[in-house]
């Protein structure tokens, strides 16, 4: 299995994929809940767990379309120095050796390499014209840590691998001679190339994998990777000397002999390095120009962290991730729970409820879906169908095995999602302005407005989606219910927003064929985003489903003319 972490236009935050037995191919994962493994550590984390059960996600793309990224990102890179013999001997007779008296280590030597130092296969590897004139390569095998501990005896070591990835131990020579410690002449930026692809053990035979490393097209470095001083089990056992092992974790075992520092012809501009290890495909890359300004690191963020300035007693944890969520009226009644749009939240309904007096005789469930009001974003990557199954997870957490599910805008198709998935579940279906698979002109809006808000903000969309979103009405005599949509667009948080933009631009239509409970849609005379045409097309494909249109309003239904919606909401239910 080999493993591809990737971006493209549908997936621009990253995503992780499968390859086909060409390798010519790419299919994205989804965890069992269909959330994108947007993560390589968190799909390691959980392997146990999910391995038997990812899902294959849209689009498979061909590789060659692609930006691959490094497999393993934002976490340094442990690395060992000196591990073959003869590059012991090479590198301590080169007179760039001060770490040791003696050529061969009686201990293993590990080092750190910084993570600001990763990039993938194919990227440029930035010279450092004023930091050295002494760039060199070391081709490695990278160990990936699968299960963490402490304390790992060499008898155990193997229990703890889950797979191994090529990693190029780019070197400034002459740091690391005068600093004495290898860290400052490793880890200068791009000088951890890693790549193309991880895989796992399963598919790996590590007493017979052989590692080449090419110098434009000439062969530099040729040995067995069994070939360590210090076996594989026994760098686990000293990288866990106290000191805990997280899964995820990278050991480079490294290098063998035939490095640049033993003939003191060093690499320059233009030099592509290729490095070869038996199952772990090619890891290429050039030596870029000197002329050129230093590459500008990505941030890392944190996949999971979640922090709070004011703790949200509401705040709870399902299993996809922490989410907002509020019950209120008849604890004994039947439930009914409203999903929000893109840029709402769950007070959108609060108008609604108050209105129709929903709570007098209904159990009534709302929630922030992830990365929107007051629920963070999970760090795993945001889909329709991750949101739909995150319904399925409010509704089993409050016990609630049928529920009346209402759903406004992007909520419609997260609504229209979780009933052709889960048609059981749904007593009666009520479609506020929903929307449905966007068409590519769509697709452009969306992702184009991600971008927007990613370098804006909110502010910087917000004026032109009031103004597409509500009607000429609202807009002239109805400053209440325009502030309103003004408000909770700007409570949005941005990257929330840019996410679920992304997703919906990737959205597909559910089988509407399979919903099975009544449904009614309520459509908005001057609603541009979810105009006749989506009406027309949700009535026909949704068995017996009826619609109403409300005179005088746009996108935001049950804000601008709370009444009338009221009035046909209860009707129906």
């Amino acid at each position: 299995m080999k493993f591809l972490s990737y971006r493209t236009q549908h997936h621009p935050d990253g995503i992780v994929g499968l390859l086909d037995g060409t390798g010519d191919n790419v299919t994205p994962l989804l965890f069992p809940n269909r959330r994108p493994v947007s993560s390589l550590h968190v799909l390691i984390e959980k392997w146990d767990e999910v391995s038997d059960k990812l899902l294959p996600g849209t689009p498979q793309e061909k590789v060659s379309d692609v930006e691959i990224l490094a497999p393993l990102r934002g976490r340094d890179v442990l690395c060992v120095g000196k591990n073959y013999k003869d590059h012991a001997a090479e590198f301590h007779n080169s007179g760039y050796d001060s770490s040791d008296k003696k050529a061969q280590p009686d201990f293993p030597v590990i080092f750190t390499k910084r993570a600001t130092s990763i990039v993938g296969t194919n990227q440029p590897i930035y010279p450092h014209p004023d930091v050295t004139d002494s760039l060199d390569y070391e081709g490695e095998l990278g160990i990936i840590v699968g299960k963490g501990g402490i304390q790992i005896s060499q008898e155990n070591a193997w229990d703890h691998v889950w797979g191994a990835v090529i990693v190029n131990d780019f070197t400034a020579r002459e740091r690391q001679r005068d600093h004495k410690q290898f860290y400052i002449g490793k880890s200068l930026d791009t000088f951890c190339p890693m790549g193309p692809y991880a895989v796992h053990a399963s598919a790996l035979d590590f007493k017979k994998m052989e590692l080449i490393t090419k110098v434009n097209g000439e062969v530099r470095q040729k040995q067995m990777t069994s070939e360590l001083i210090f076996d594989i089990p026994t760098l686990i056992e000293t990288c866990s000397m106290g000191i805990t092992l997280q899964p995820g974790d990278l050991i480079a075992t490294g290098t063998p002999a035939g490095v640049c520092l033993s003939s003191g012809s060093f690499l320059k501009p233009g030099d592509k390095i290729d490095i070869s290890i038996t199952g772990l495909g090619t890891l290429s890359n050039t030596v870029g120009e000197a002329s050129k300004s230093p590459p500008v690191c990505e941030s890392i963020t944190s996949s999971a962290a979640l922090t709070v300035a004011s703790p949200d007693p509401k705040l709870v944890k399902l299993p996809s991730g922490w989410i907002h969520l509020d019950t209120t009226g008849a604890e004994s009644g039947d439930t009914i729970i409203f999903i929000h749009g893109l840029g709402g939240n769950s007070t959108n309904f609060a108008p609604l409820i108050s209105a129709s007096g929903v709570e007098k005789t209904y159990r009534v469930v709302t929630f922030d879906f992830e990365g929107h009001g007051l629920s963070p974003l999970s760090g795993d990557g945001l889909s329709i169908a991750t949101i739909a199954e995150s319904v399925k997870e409010v509704l089993d957490h409050v016990g609630a095995k049928t529920a009346v599910v209402v759903g406004h805008s992007a909520g419609g198709l997260v609504a229209t999602t979780f009933a052709a998935e889960y048609p059981s579940r749904v007593t009666k279906l009520v479609l506020i302005g929903p929307v449905k698979q966007f068409p590519e002109a769509g697709f452009k809006a969306l992702t184009g407005r991600a971008a927007t808000v990613r370098e804006t903000g909110m502010p910087g969309i917000t004026p032109t989606v009031v103004s597409a979103g509500t009607s000429s009405t609202t807009q002239s005599s109805k400053p209440l219910a325009k502030g309103y949509v003004q408000a909770s667009l700007l409570y949005t948080p941005a990257e929330g927003y840019a996410q679920t933009c992304v997703a919906l631009a990737n959205a597909t239509d559910p089988a509407y064929e399979k919903i099975s409970a009544p449904t009614l849609i309520i459509a908005g005379e001057e609603d541009k985003t979810s105009p006749k045409a989506t009406i027309d097309f949700l009535q026909g494909k949704i068995n017996g489903a009826k619609s109403e249109t409300i005179q005088g309003v746009g996108h935001w239904i049950m804000v601008e003319d709370v009444e009338k919606t009221s009035e046909l909401f209860s009707s129906f239910l």
